[in-house]
């Protein structure tokens, strides 16, 4: 249980480096989602829309108002994406929203700051459009470095507050009970869980090195965890997809490239350049292969997580999107029952299946780092050289 109280400290790190990471790549994605959005709506739609805050899936909700078209394809990529503020409802035509800290340096190197609910209108020459805020007059984030607190940001930081409570509070029913007496609550639930990485993902993995490794796979799983689960609530503060933003699946697939490659000992680098007993002309060939191999495995780290996240929360929301499309938007009843009765029990048996994967592909990312570590640190003997 030590090893998870010093899960913490890497946890910080895990999720302020993606913090980091996702507000760069969030902002060339916030470019092509705009400019898309900006093609087919004229600049009086964009702000009738901020108007009535219809940011995020309100956006999308407040366009169908005016046209009585529902559009779940502009739906479903409003929910997937990120935003600078949190749509929370949409009660009466109203959409309710959570404000977030903008801070966006300009083209011209001048500062913006303020919240994101004061983007409706035109600020500093920027707006709220789709979500995003963007330059008033190209509806474009080209030139702009937008540092601020967006959807996915926000929620990495609740995921962090939420580990914290959980292992402080874990921590303070050990020191008040004791190691050895049963564990209750809480801490019944997290030991098997702990217990469990340690036992069957690292030690069979990283031999007797493990515990230098226990507290970074502790905090990838929990990370993943945590968020995987929280994307599965569909209202505030929940539905966020996080650990469906490439960006963060980037992060965390490049923690563990670094672990793994700074942690190789000397037969792990020497058989990525100098394979032992394969001919010199082969090397040639299997050296670039092995070299390629460094980033083939963080890389199927990153898509594996990414598009398992993003694939169930399309799916989900896709189903959703039967009950508008069967009923033509409050037209007809008769398919808005159809729609309903096809959509509900499949968007039920997804929630299931997605908290089976919500685990399980924490679990496959911890275990496939564990595994890629302990290739790096694995001690060959050297007669392996001969065979």
């Amino acid at each position: 249980m030590y090893s998870a109280l010093k899960s913490l400290f890497f946890s910080i790190i895990l999720i302020l480096s993606s913090a980091t990471l996702n507000l760069a790549i969030a902002e060339e994605a916030a470019s092509v989602e705009v400019a898309h959005a900006h093609a087919t709506t004229t600049n009086d739609e964009v702000h009738a829309d901020h108007a009535s805050h219809g940011e995020e899936h309100g956006d999308a909700h407040g366009s169908e108002a005016e046209h009585g078209e529902q559009d779940p394809i502009e739906a479903i990529m409003h929910h997937i994406s990120d935003a600078n503020e949190f749509h929370i409802a949409t009660i009466g035509g109203k959409h309710i929203s959570l404000p977030l800290p903008v801070l966006i340096r300009k083209a011209d190197g001048t500062w913006s700051t303020g919240m994101s609910n004061q983007y409706h209108h035109e600020k500093d020459g920027l707006i709220l459009a789709h979500g995003r805020i963007v330059d008033a007059k190209t509806h474009s984030t080209e030139g702009l470095l937008d540092l601020s607190v967006t959807k996915n940001v926000f929620m990495m930081f609740l995921s962090l507050i939420v580990l914290t409570l959980v292992f402080f509070s874990v921590k303070g029913a050990y020191n008040k009970r004791g190691a050895t007496a049963a564990p209750k609550g809480l801490q019944s639930f997290l030991e098997p869980v702990i217990t469990y990485i340690i036992d069957d993902v690292a030690k069979p993995n990283l031999g007797k090195h493990y515990e230098k490794f226990v507290p970074y796979l502790l905090s990838a799983f929990f990370f993943i965890l945590i968020n995987n689960l929280l994307g599965l609530v569909p209202f505030f503060p929940g539905s966020a997809n996080l650990t469906g933003n490439i960006a963060v699946t980037l992060t965390l697939a490049v923690m563990t490239f670094l672990v793994t490659n700074f942690s190789g000992n000397k037969d792990y680098w020497t058989h990525v350049f100098a394979m032992p007993g394969v001919p010199k002309p082969l090397l040639l060939l299997l050296t670039p292969l092995e070299i390629i191999g460094l980033f083939t495995k963080p890389f199927a780290l990153m898509m594996r997580l990414f598009a398992n996240i993003t694939a169930g929360h399309i799916i989900i929301l896709s189903l959703v999107s039967l009950i508008f499309i069967l009923g033509e938007n409050g037209k007809s009843m008769g398919g808005a029952i159809s729609g309903t009765a096809v959509a509900v029990p499949f968007v039920l048996f997804m929630n299931a299946l997605e908290l089976l994967v919500a685990f399980l592909q924490a679990y496959i990312f911890t275990l496939l780092s564990a595994i890629f570590i302990g290739m790096a640190i694995e001690e060959h003997h050297h007669e392996e050289a001969h065979h």
